[in-house]
């Protein structure tokens, strides 16, 4: 399983498993006034790479030295090449499960991508759709909860709705979004991180794909935003695989359902990096054709530094099992720490993810705001809850990301400390309430 709650910490309705005993309220206060007084500058609010990760691949930055010519001759120092270098696209392809032929190379954020698919469809018109998003009285998308607040940040911009879709271990919730989808026209797509989801670390199942891929829908022109953005990022000896949604999707009559992102942030040099579009040829086109009137072709010397450095497929593979020996340390700290310090006490569940760059956190319901608020209080910063739902807001107000990647071992390790004694003293203050009502 992927996703693992911790043994003995069911955490009931309002996360009350009886009254707080007095002495566990005093001790969890103590320890609070012992943590505010260190005055700690700790954060843990995004899934950065850490230095020492960058530094990896420090060789890229030398790169590529004298070098301009790309293997069919192109010089990568001119313009040209929108669908960007296909020694690079080679490399990407089995990873990212999309033929190179049907991949782009680009700029250095999958983020970007996505955001100008919207755009575009909002302003042009997609493969198979009838008219321009712009037009029609409202469009929705599915959003998998908890999932991951960028997304939900673009469909903010654009006045996109969000319907959240509970996630369960593998995958959202078919049965609904395959209601979901039938029943709504203006339900237009659906976000998907499906290798070690961000925030829960889920693994979509193969089942799962498949009923993505054949589901029938009210909008000819829906869309699945498949980021792929941990397709390498393996914590473990296990290795998670999942069905290739295109593939799938192509033999289901739905060929054009599907955009495939990815990129090599989190890979390489995160700011400097290549970001992926892999889709049907109908679909490659109809992005081409846009993106040729707002450049005229990505930055293809950067892309042959990530050919040189990366070499090939398993030299990718091999780049990340040196990513796996710097993050896997940190995840386990992370379990070891939760579980010594809030391991049966009912108050907390989290997940031990496989791979990926995050851990979910689950505190009794209404606590999560009053946990974060809490432990910047003692100088440590954590996502703001409810950022793993739309708009926002969590309604169980439950749930806590904590992303272990960016700090050094020993400030990761303070500062999930820190987060415990937080968990505890919110946790046991519920409780004393609830006893008292």
């Amino acid at each position: 399983m992927t996703t693992e709650l911790s043994p003995g910490n069911d955490v009931g309705p309002g996360g009350a498993t009886g009254s707080a005993p007095a002495g566990l309220l005093a001790q969890a206060r103590d320890d609070y006034r012992d943590l505010a007084a260190r005055g700690l500058a700790l954060d843990l609010t995004r899934g950065k790479p850490a230095p020492g990760q960058l530094d990896l691949a420090e060789d890229l930055l030398s790169l590529p030295g004298g070098r301009h010519t790309a293997a069919d001759g192109t010089d990568v120092r001119n313009y040209g090449g929108l669908q960007g270098l296909a020694e690079l696209r080679e490399i990407f392809a089995p990873l990212l499960q999309v033929p190179a032929g049907q991949l782009l190379a680009a700029g250095n954020s999958s983020l970007e991508l996505m955001h100008d698919c919207l755009v575009h469809a909002l302003l042009g018109v997609l493969p198979g759709a009838e008219s321009r998003w712009v037009e029609q009285e409202r469009i929705a998308f599915l959003c998998p909860v908890p999932g991951y607040d960028r997304h939900f940040a673009l469909c903010e911009r654009f006045g996109i709705d969000m319907i959240p879709v509970p996630m369960t271990d593998a995958g959202p919730d078919m049965d609904e979004v395959e209601r979901l989808v039938a029943e709504d026209p203006a339900v237009k797509g659906i976000w998907c991180v499906p290798k070690y989801s961000n925030p829960n670390g889920v693994c979509y199942s193969d089942e799962t794909v498949a009923r993505l891929a054949a589901m029938e829908t009210a909008a000819p022109d829906f869309r699945i935003f498949w980021d792929n953005a941990y397709a390498v990022h393996h914590l473990t000896d296990r290795q998670a695989e999942i069905a290739d949604l295109l593939g799938a999707c192509e033999a289901a009559g739905n060929a054009d359902r599907v955009f495939v992102f990815g990129s090599t942030s989190k890979i390489t040099a995160a700011g400097a990096g290549v970001a992926f579009f892999g889709s049907s040829p109908a679909n490659l086109r109809w992005l081409l054709a846009h993106n040729a009137k707002r450049s005229i072709g990505p930055d293809k010397v950067n892309q042959l530094r990530h050919v040189m450095f990366l070499r090939d497929t398993d030299g990718v593979r091999a780049h990340m099992e040196r990513q796996r020996a710097q993050l896997q340390p940190k995840f386990e700290a992370v379990a070891r720490i939760l579980e010594a310090r809030l391991g049966g006490t009912g108050l907390a569940s989290w997940t031990s993810p496989e791979g990926g760059y995050f851990v979910t956190l689950q505190v009794p319901d209404g606590c999560a705001r009053e946990v974060v608020s809490r432990a910047a209080g003692a100088g440590i910063v954590l996502t703001p809850a409810g950022a793993t739902h739309p708009y926002g807001k969590d309604p169980r107000d439950a749930v806590i990301r904590i992303a272990p990647s960016y700090p050094g071992q020993a400030e990761l390790e303070q500062a999930i400390e820190g987060l415990t004694v937080c968990v505890r003293l919110v946790g046991y203050e519920q409780r004393a309430a609830t006893a008292t009502a």
